[in-house]
């Protein structure tokens, strides 16, 4: 299993199906561009590719310091297409990101779901993750 780092517009794309199955109501005419816009602010993209050359799980992340934790790398998205769950490739992008943590001198990893991901929450828990606080949003 060979994790990639998105970097050309041909690899963004392959991530396109493993994105949208997380954000739905994102797009695909403008995946490319706000992908390229969140890459300015700080937004890495690594997947691993399945067989038919597109992404089969993909994870989005970012650095970012808060005066509460501290320097820490942000998981914006993980997903896995549903015929690739349970064959460890979520596990194995989080592993990475933990490292790129540990090489970089940052000491948290953090991430929002949602309430309702349950087995999202059991990988997250299994990876060792605390449930650290309730994240509230208001739309305005």
């Amino acid at each position: 299993m060979e994790i990639q780092i998105a970097q050309t517009d041909q690899d963004i794309l392959k991530c396109w199906k493993v994105i949208h199955e997380l954000r739905p109501h994102l797009e695909e005419a403008s995946f490319l561009d706000l992908i390229r816009e969140m890459m300015l602010e700080g937004y890495q993209l690594v997947f691993i590719e399945g067989d038919n050359g597109y992404a089969v799980a993909a994870i989005g992340f970012r650095y970012l310091q808060f005066t509460y934790n501290g320097k820490h790398f942000y998981i914006d998205d993980l997903s896995t297409l549903p015929e690739a769950r349970g064959k460890g490739y979520g596990g194995a992008l989080l592993d990475h990101v933990f490292d790129l943590a540990r090489q970089k001198g940052y000491g948290v990893v953090t991430l929002d779901s949602g309430h309702q991901r349950f087995d999202a929450h059991r990988l997250y828990l299994n990876k060792g993750f605390t449930i650290a606080s309730h994240h509230f949003s208001k739309m305005v």
